[in-house]
């Protein structure tokens, strides 16, 4: 027997249950819950119907039981409870719906059984695309206690289909948060529908507070990729002094993939001075086959030549650069010879020359400056220092973004 008739049965015990009809062959007196045989007889052979998954042959029974003259309330409330039942599962909603209803309306059913029912009726308006009358049934069942996780997720897709956005992202809203009080992680799904409310709503703020959450909880390149493209599209990024940055992070959540993407970072890593992350970069292109084929194979081997040669002239050339920047007023220069050590994998002496830079001060760019200094405290595998880094980042020009993304990124990596 399949669940879907397994539910119509266990709901009709539920409803019948309560109050148990007597099914009377040929009497001349009846109890006040109890069944003529002109309305017994066909009501028994529509249960049985049911039992057998003959759902419209049990309505056609309903339909005989209900031509009897003269019905109880007690007949009517299991004529109701037998046609709900057998509407349900012949798919007719409407009818269902109805009788639902009135047999909620008949007093007769209290408790847990009556529970059910307002929850069956949130479900069959619902089904049947009558969304308001949904909601009203939802929030029914919910205020008297039900505690069907699934109904609070209909609920948000009530709203959402019936086109009220707002009260939708409110609802699911609600939920994120008590998932994240809990200690538990939203669902895929919840966060996805706030972004689509966010959007339908035309709320910006909203709509990258829910994708932000999905890099959070549900990372995917994808995600990564739209965060970063809205990054390099807000008004004010200052894409001339990040573009590297941003492209660092591209090439932590594997979105720098062609071969373009690979020579662009690559050139702006030697053009910025640091000759051993394009090494890295171009080590990478090659590793993933990007790089050594095609029409470019030859450029690109020359751009690894350059490279080599740079990062030789480099090494050779750092402890004459970091004597004459410790001599220097401001910190700029400490700061520049600081990470060319950590990107040629000189972790320790590179981070204590940034800090050294940060702390002679003067800088023109302060913010980039704790950016990067997280950003090596992260090649260090210093985790703990490296967000305490990126809390100090406040610039408006892009840098504080990237380091709430590389904080998100660093708590939830990529798998």
């Amino acid at each position: 027997m399949s669940k879907f008739r397994l539910a119509h049965l266990g709901l009709l015990a539920a409803l019948l249950g309560q109050a148990a009809p007597v099914f009377l062959g040929a009497s001349t007196a009846y109890a006040a819950d109890t069944l003529r045989p002109e309305v017994g007889t066909p009501l028994k052979a529509a249960q049985d119907d049911i039992k057998k998954g003959k759902f419209k042959e049990a309505l056609a029974k309903v339909h005989e039981a209900e031509a009897a003259s003269g019905r109880t309330a007690y007949e009517n409330y299991v004529i109701d409870s037998m046609r709900a039942s057998a509407a349900q599962g012949a798919g007719d909603n409407e009818t269902a719906a109805k009788s639902f209803e009135a047999v909620l309306a008949s007093g007769k059913v209290t408790g847990a059984a009556q529970t059910r029912i307002v929850q069956t009726l949130a479900d069959t308006y619902y089904r049947a695309g009558q969304y308001p009358k949904a909601i009203v049934w939802i929030t029914r069942y919910l205020s008297e206690g039900g505690d069907d996780p699934a109904m609070h997720a209909l609920l948000v897709s009530a709203y959402y289909a019936s086109g009220d956005f707002a009260r939708a992202a409110k609802e699911v809203s609600a939920q994120v948060q008590a998932d994240e009080k809990a200690g538990r992680v939203p669902t895929e799904q919840q966060l996805q529908l706030l972004q689509s409310c966010a959007l339908k709503l035309g709320d910006k703020a909203g709509y990258l507070a829910a994708v932000e959450k999905l890099a959070a909880y549900h990372p995917k390149k994808e995600i990564w990729t739209e965060i970063l493209n809205k990054l390099e599209n807000k008004p004010g990024f200052n894409d001339s002094r990040l573009g590297l940055d941003v492209k660092r992070m591209r090439l932590k959540v594997n979105a720098i993939s062609t071969a373009s993407d690979f020579m662009d970072m690559a050139e702006l890593a030697l053009q910025a001075g640091y000759p051993g992350e394009a090494k890295k970069i171009i080590d990478a292109a090659y590793k993933s086959g990007a790089f050594g084929t095609g029409a470019e194979a030859g450029r690109q081997k020359r751009l690894q030549d350059l490279a080599l040669k740079k990062l030789d002239e480099d090494i050779k050339a750092l402890p004459q650069a970091e004597a004459e920047a410790s001599k220097a007023k401001d910190g700029n220069a400490l700061l520049s010879v600081g990470y060319e050590y950590v990107s040629n994998g000189q972790f320790d002496k590179g981070i204590a020359l940034i800090e050294q830079g940060i702390a002679k001060g003067e800088l023109k760019h302060p913010d980039d400056a704790k950016l990067h200094l997280g950003l090596a405290y992260l090649q260090a595998d210093k985790k703990a220092k490296a967000l305490a880094a990126f809390k100090t980042v406040q610039g408006t020009d892009g840098t504080a973004e990237l380091a709430h993304y590389w904080t998100i990124l660093t708590n939830h990596p990529l798998n």
